[in-house]
């Protein structure tokens, strides 16, 4: 692969950051397993609801994740391709 200065990857390195946290990096691989409300996360996780929802609003702000509202729920998923990927090469066999 060539460098290519007209390549804009502003979008890419602003997920990364995002991502460059241990905590959003187990929210955005368990939500690539599945869709789940935020109680779910902060049971499996062990952690305050409050920090798990400022986490998801992180992760909802820069498109890496939707959430679906149900009733008074709101179930989240992965919504991103790239992130999607990252997660996959992470999870892979060395």
């Amino acid at each position: 692969m060539a460098f290519d200065k007209t390549k804009d990857y502003g979008k890419e390195a602003e997920m990364l950051k995002v991502l460059g946290h241990p905590i959003r990096l187990k929210i955005v691989a368990g939500l690539c397993t599945q869709e789940c409300n935020v109680k779910h996360i902060w049971e499996c996780l062990g952690l305050p609801q409050a920090t798990v929802s400022q986490h998801l609003a992180l992760l909802k702000n820069k498109g890496i994740i939707e959430g679906t509202r149900d009733g008074v729920e709101v179930h989240y998923a992965v919504v991103s391709p790239f992130v999607r990927r990252l997660i996959e090469i992470l999870h892979a066999e060395p």
